[in-house]
């Protein structure tokens, strides 16, 4: 009894990390460019921090864990929205044009924290 409760913890432990090392935000494709799967969920976006590099495209694919959201790029023309849980994923691509950090924010309204869903990219 106490190997079969053992081996069911650790078959939880191993699934468990597998699905953390599964959703990696960052992989490179075939074309060069960065592909960041993000998150949306009132009143965040996972990752909320993102590292590039000059000059490489980012191509994000965003989904929301709940409701409608907007995805905007302070200070450029990225202004998306993000169809609510369900409902299927928007995809933008962003190439940061030098060193530096490019605030994320939600451009939809989603509620009462709303204000406060950022998220940063850091370009080195």
């Amino acid at each position: 009894m106490r190997a079969r409760r053992w081996f069911g913890w650790a078959a939880c432990a191993w699934l468990w990390a597998a699905g953390l090392s599964v959703d990696v935000p960052l992989s490179r494709a075939q074309s060069d460019k960065v592909v960041v799967n993000v998150s949306a969920e009132r009143f965040s976006f996972s990752p909320s921090e993102i590292k590039a590099k000059p000059g490489v495209p980012i191509e994000f694919v965003l989904k929301s864990d709940d409701t409608d959201h907007g995805f905007r790029i302070l200070d450029t023309d990225i202004d998306v929205r993000i169809p609510k849980r369900g409902k299927g994923t928007a995809k933008v691509t962003f190439t940061p044009p030098k060193a530096g950090r490019y605030t994320i924010e939600c451009s939809h309204v989603c509620g009462a924290g709303h204000s406060f869903m950022r998220a940063t990219i850091i370009v080195k």
